[in-house]
């Protein structure tokens, strides 16, 4: 290499001399850039996983608002748990100790149930009814040893009548009972409304908060974490006040968005052959704030 790009992390430094093809790939690529509040959301549930079993479980509620990073630490820490095939275990059966699934946009007991089966690889007919469908279900949680189960966009319950979401907010609370594990449920502010509207989920769902973005340490450590994995051939210095405050501004704060403001920055960067962010660089990319989008004329 030309240059040692000391800015860079070791593992990035050598895509610095690639071609502007090769690095605006590496840009684009999802990738996960780990910070505190992540960290934190990571070892609690990794506590959950480790819980024994008793008859009143606990359980964690992820929430915060939309692409802030929910569903990127629930995956990761799905990703750290991969299932062991039965042909490895000593029973002969898999074992998942962690399953993630999404709650129905639609949501009912069957659809749920549906997803479960899915999630696990075990066929069901369409028409089958709710009990059998729950009770194969169950039973595939059971064979599979299950540990922990995510229930990602848990504010979708909301979008069913109102008995229905009683009924699915009864459901979650009898599965930790039933299968005696902890449940990690994901959503957005209106989850965290459906499940303290239920007094007794309410005590057994632990907040943990992800709030929009302000600036502070943290904040400069996720940019310098971020510049740190682009490929790009000099330093940006994010973290120089009124960058940072320009990204934070534009973004609202809201992590996907940051990581969309110098993501599409960086790209720009490389293919004007810049090869450093500015705040120029952000402005020619067209970014439009999340609020703004909202209030664009169709």
């Amino acid at each position: 290499m030309s240059q040692d790009y000391a800015h860079l992390q070791p593992s990035v430094r050598a895509l610095a001399e690639e071609s502007a093809g090769v690095r605006v790939r590496r840009i684009r690529a999802d990738r996960w850039i780990t910070y505190e509040r992540a960290e934190a959301a990571l070892a609690a549930m990794e506590d959950l996983l480790t819980f024994p079993k008793r008859t009143r479980m606990p359980n964690l509620l992820v929430c915060g608002p939309t692409n802030n990073g929910k569903t990127m630490i629930v995956e990761r820490f799905r990703r750290c748990h991969t299932p062991i095939a039965a042909s490895i275990t000593e029973e002969g059966a898999a074992n998942v100790s962690v399953l993630k699934v999404q709650m129905p946009a639609a949501p009912d007991e069957s659809r749920f149930f549906g997803a479960i089966l899915d999630q696990l690889g075990s066929p069901y007919a369409l028409s089958e009814r709710v009990c059998k469908r729950q009770d194969a279900a169950i039973q595939m949680m059971r064979d599979t040893s299950l540990g922990l189960l995510i229930i990602d966009d848990v504010q979708n319950v909301l979008a069913g009548t109102r008995l229905q979401q009683r009924r699915l907010l009864n459901l979650l609370r009898w599965l930790g009972n039933e299968l005696q594990i902890p449940l990690v449920a994901v959503g957005t502010a209106e989850a965290l409304h459906a499940v303290q509207s239920d007094d007794q989920l309410a005590n057994r769902f632990e907040p943990v908060g992800l709030p929009p973005w302000r600036n502070g340490k943290e904040y400069q450590q996720l940019l310098s974490t971020l510049e740190a994995v682009l490929p790009l051939r000099r330093p940006s210095q994010l973290v120089r006040p009124a960058l940072a405050q320009k990204i934070l501004t534009a973004s609202e704060g809201i992590l996907g968005e940051v990581v969309a403001i110098v993501t599409r920055a960086a790209v720009r960067a490389v293919t004007t052959e810049t090869e450093y962010i500015t705040a120029k660089l952000i402005d020619e990319t067209g970014f439009i704030s999340p609020s703004k989008r909202r209030r664009v004329a169709v």
